[in-house]
């Protein structure tokens, strides 16, 4: 079968011809793979930033963790996921073997591998997969828009982080789809005002209006403070959440946050940042991070997107066939794309 793999350490990805994946294992299931989006982490993969050497000693890797895929087999012991089960995949393993997973607090597992990143992921016709890290995903929810189910889970805690409150006004820095999915679940939680500001992204400012939202800034028209003027003569936000990866936005993104605000951090940042710590601490701010959702709120997200699934349709710009998917990553490096999804074909094995 073909796989996108990424080969080698320095930048650049193949479509590999590759064994298909053995039968599963115990507690392991084999999922034909329906739809996977190219994701950030991909794009950082790709182009070997330093935040991702680490993958060095997997190599040989097929890329890809923000996948749907439907059960065609399973492992011993694997209940609950008969064949035909639709399911979106949580990608971050777990050992098993820790002492956090020895008490069953997964979410605290020291020793993770991700799935597409330290072990092969979705962009491949099959996979295999450990059963617990698939989620049913509602019947509702068609296989294009089960596929951001994982990205929609960081988004979701983003806010969750933040603390997003009915009446905060929220600031959300890229617009991307991590950054579209932190304004839909601000909004949901009642924010009165959700700011959504990037650089250069025509064409996912575009998707926010068709979801929307009004309140857009594009910092390549104007520059960041100026372009923030108007919102500050209202006072400062409640809660600003980035999501760009970019270092120059975190001093002015705290430059605009009130007193006791809260700063999340979501992007990947290739170097450390310097910040103003006088300010912050004389401002009584907070500083956040926030990375994967914890496991008990995949369902949470199942249940927006089951009541959301015809406006998360918007998210999806562009779908290639495996055979195309670096033409997908080229769009996607490129910010004319919101998600770029890619629909491995399994007769191709």
């Amino acid at each position: 079968m073909q796989a996108l793999q990424k080969t080698h350490t320095g930048p650049g990805l193949e479509l590999q011809t590759v064994d298909a994946p053995p039968a599963p294992g115990p507690h392991e299931v084999l999922l034909r793979v329906q739809a996977a989006g190219v994701c950030g982490t991909d794009l950082h993969i790709d182009a070997w930033t330093a935040s991702y050497h680490f993958l060095a000693a997997a190599l040989p890797v097929t890329v890809g963790h923000e996948f749907s895929g439907e059960v065609a087999a399973c492992g011993s012991a694997v209940t609950g996921l008969p064949p035909g089960t639709r399911v979106a995949v949580r990608p971050s393993t777990v050992c098993g073997q820790c002492p956090a997973c020895q008490k069953s607090d997964f979410d605290a597992c020291t020793r993770r591998r991700g799935i597409g990143v330290l072990r092969d992921g979705g962009f491949a016709p099959w996979v295999v997969v450990p059963a617990r890290n698939c989620v049913a995903v509602p019947a509702e929810v068609p296989a294009d828009v089960a596929a951001l189910a994982e990205p929609l889970t960081v988004s979701h805690e983003a806010v969750r982080m933040g603390g997003v409150q009915a009446g905060d006004r929220v600031l959300v820095l890229g617009p991307g789809n991590i950054g579209q999915g932190i304004a839909l679940f601000a909004r949901a939680a009642g924010a009165a005002q959700v700011v959504v500001a990037g650089y250069d992204d025509a064409a996912r400012f575009d998707v926010l209006r068709t979801m929307g939202f009004t309140d857009l800034l594009d910092f390549a028209e104007q520059p960041m403070a100026q372009a923030l003027a108007p919102y500050l003569t209202q006072g400062k936000f409640d809660v600003v959440i980035e999501a760009t990866g970019a270092a120059a936005v975190i001093n002015p993104a705290l430059a605009a946050l009130k007193t006791h605000g809260v700063l999340v951090i979501t992007g990947i940042h290739a170097q450390p940042v310097p910040i103003d710590l006088t300010a912050l601490v004389r401002n009584h701010q907070q500083l956040r991070g926030s990375y994967r959702a914890p496991e008990a709120h995949w369902p949470l997200v199942m249940d927006f997107m089951r009541e959301h699934h015809a406006l998360l349709q918007h998210m999806i710009t562009h779908r290639f066939p495996l055979a195309q998917a670096l033409d997908g990553f080229a769009l996607a490096h490129n910010k004319a794309a919101t998600k770029v999804l890619i629909q491995p074909q399994a007769e191709v094995v």
